[in-house]
């Protein structure tokens, strides 16, 4: 990859033609309409998140660096134009602090806008030079590099990283679809996906349930639908699992974001359900002061109310354990009988008194049958016993 350094250029001619425009990955051009700030392998715009964008702009004012930028260098018809490398963060900033988008805070506290500042103070941003690398070479050899960078301090996640390695029409449609905090389905796909539209949680969920439904991983799929028109199968699937859980569930806990909704509709999306008797259910569940993991409460539902582990019911502690154990070995000890109630109605171990380590905590009447978590429902049972008796 061939480098050339650029020291002629001033903050003013960067930001010619610059228009930001809401919609993220739109309208990010500079020197006069030939540098692309934001390719398509580009990440969204963060510093306003990050509430770096200011920090950019005082930078100028003060006189600090601020770091290098690279573009890559691409030839269209005989005409030389640029693509951001790195550099993408802080030029934005600019760009939108010089329209208008933003204030600073000047040294009287107050805040001021491009517009407001003093004609120096302008003229001083707008003739900034920036120190900037023109870089020439193969795709794979800008790509390559491009994994490499941190921007500014904030590495890229997987996906951004992804989204350059596979850029083209399909990453294009895809950003547009999920990475736009414009888009009205965001609200709704923040109560079950953790995360940040800026930095491509929406999109990482989709391509990571969509490529395991289709038995692959999310790399293989990006680049085996890289150049596809449109993401017709990405957005049904994802769409698909959203609805799925809107139709079940019909209230919206806290503790369904983040869950593994994708697996969930694999395993149960063809069991029918009775959203009402689903609600009931749930809502006896969080009210229930035994259930200590509501995350699980949603996957213990859906797979017909049996498998408890989901829920970490709220088990004796080891000092009721010791007393019972206590009371009960005395009592066996009393009848000649062991001190596990089930080995008592078998024959080999109906005497043999066991050790506190090798008994384990037991509901009389299971939980999920009603029994209580308390003393007068608990007793202690051989291991083997316990774990033969499970959920009867």
């Amino acid at each position: 990859m061939k480098t050339t350094l650029r020291t002629g250029i001033t903050v003013a001619q960067i930001c010619e033609g610059f228009v930001y425009n809401e919609l993220e990955g739109k309208g990010l051009f500079g020197l006069a309409g030939k540098l692309t700030i934001q390719p398509e392998y580009q990440r969204n715009y963060i510093y306003a998140k990050e509430n770096r964008e200011v920090a950019v702009i005082e930078s100028i004012l003060k006189g600090y660096p601020l770091g290098l930028f690279y573009f890559n260098t691409v030839t269209e018809n005989g005409e030389k134009r640029f693509e951001v490398l790195d550099g993408q963060q802080r030029i934005t900033s600019i760009g939108r602090f010089l329209t208008g988008k933003f204030a600073i805070q000047d040294s009287n506290g107050m805040q001021q806008y491009f517009s407001g500042l003093p004609g120096d103070l302008q003229e001083k941003i707008r003739n900034t030079v920036l120190l900037i690398y023109e870089c020439e070479g193969e795709e794979s050899e800008i790509k390559e590099w491009f994994k490499t960078i941190n921007i500014a301090g904030i590495p890229l996640n997987q996906q951004e990283i992804n989204n350059a390695v596979y850029c083209g029409e399909f990453v294009t449609r895809a950003k547009e679809e999920f990475s736009n905090s414009q888009n009205a389905n965001v609200t709704k796909w923040r109560a079950y996906i953790r995360g940040d539209v800026y930095r491509q949680a929406f999109l990482a969920v989709a391509l990571q349930w969509v490529s395991a439904a289709k038995g692959t991983d999310v790399g293989s799929y990006m680049s085996a639908h890289r150049h596809d028109k449109d993401i017709n199968e990405l957005k049904t699937y994802f769409c698909s699992v959203i609805d799925w859980i809107n139709s079940i569930f019909t209230d919206v806990e806290s503790e369904m974001c983040g869950l593994e909704w994708n697996r969930l509709y694999e395993t149960y999306h063809t069991t029918a359900y009775n959203p009402q008797e689903v609600h009931r259910k749930v809502q006896e569940l969080y009210a229930d002061p035994y259930v200590k993991n509501r995350r699980g409460v949603f996957e213990y539902v859906l797979g017909g109310c049996t498998d408890t582990k989901l829920l970490d019911v709220r088990v004796f502690d080891e000092a009721t354990k010791k007393a019972v154990y206590k009371q009960q070995t005395a009592a066996a000890q009393a009848a000649g009988k062991s001190n596990c109630p089930l080995c008592c109605l078998g024959h080999d171990s109906s005497r043999k008194l066991w050790d506190l380590k090798d008994m384990d905590a037991d509901h009389v009447t299971a939980w999920s049958k009603g029994g209580a978590t308390d003393i007068s429902n608990y007793q202690m049972l051989c291991k083997s016993h316990n774990r033969a008796k499970g959920n009867r």
